[in-house]
């Protein structure tokens, strides 16, 4: 009898799990205030990527509005009310990460018109005794910290309810008014944020050798047990990936190699 049961017990999981990805709708979890990337009242470029899969899956765009940060995937994800997210670094355990869309960098953003316009390196002398925007808790801290910059560094905090708080807004807020002198952000944030404005250059920092890294593949999240839906997911992902890159392209996402070495030219 244990030997039946325990046979039997792995199909049945199998079919209740895969029972809470909906064939009805495409259903996304996003914040409704973390523009660019995504937002309620104004879309973002992974709300635009949403709503192109579901017209390719010829189902309705379904949206779960739920603030990023601690419990997120718990409350949305995990809770079975959604069934992908659409922006997610590759190899966070919290989820199964579908192939990588697209992979993006750390950007320095400066003055136009500063001779910090001119830096592509975060081991530049010229940064020595600059004040430089950083956001508390990300990888390029590490760097700040490495090239003796922390000192005079202004931080911004990275955990916050962006309903209330607009850390990346602040700092190029404070970058432009001249209360610091240069800005690193995530270049999905600070691409798309920047665009447009001639008063501010986009520096990618392609050429850091040393750790933490300062790129990172971007793919979708799934449920662990979703196997059959993260293939799907991959396949989808593949068959847009000219639909994809112009979305994100358009949104000023600085797009680069995957050895984040180069940005890449538009798709054709």
């Amino acid at each position: 009898m244990l030997a039946l049961v325990l046979a039997l017990t792995p199909p049945v999981a199998a079919a209740q799990t895969a029972d809470l990805v909906s064939s009805t709708a495409f259903r996304v979890c996003a914040d409704p205030a973390n523009l660019p990337l995504s937002g309620r009242e104004t879309p973002g470029f992974e709300n635009e990527i949403a709503a192109l899969l579901a017209d390719r899956m010829d189902r309705p765009l379904e949206t779960t509005w739920f603030p990023m940060g601690p419990g997120f995937i718990r409350k949305t994800l995990r809770a079975g009310v959604c069934d992908v997210v659409i922006g997610y670094a590759q190899g966070d355990e919290l989820v199964q990460n579908t192939n990588h869309y697209y992979t993006s960098v750390y950007v320095l953003v400066t003055r136009s018109g500063d001779a910090l316009a001119k830096v592509e390196t975060l081991t530049d002398p010229a940064l020595q005794g600059q004040r430089i925007g950083i956001v508390a808790g990300t990888p390029p801290a590490s760097h700040v910290a490495q090239n003796g910059l922390m000192a005079l560094a202004k931080p911004y905090p990275l955990i916050v309810d962006r309903r209330i708080l607009d850390p990346a807004g602040e700092m190029l807020a404070d970058l432009q008014s001249g209360e610091i002198d240069a800005a690193i952000l995530w270049g999905p944030i600070g691409g798309p944020l920047v665009k447009g404005n001639p008063g501010l250059t986009v520096t990618p920092l392609l050429r850091e050798t040393d750790s933490p890294r300062l790129f990172y593949r971007i793919t979708m999240g799934v449920r662990p047990s979703d196997q059959d839906w993260k293939r799907e997911l991959n396949s989808l992902i593949r068959r847009n990936r000219v639909e994809i890159e112009g979305i994100l392209t358009k949104a000023g996402v600085p797009l680069v190699n995957d050895q984040g070495t180069a940005l890449l030219e538009a798709a054709p």
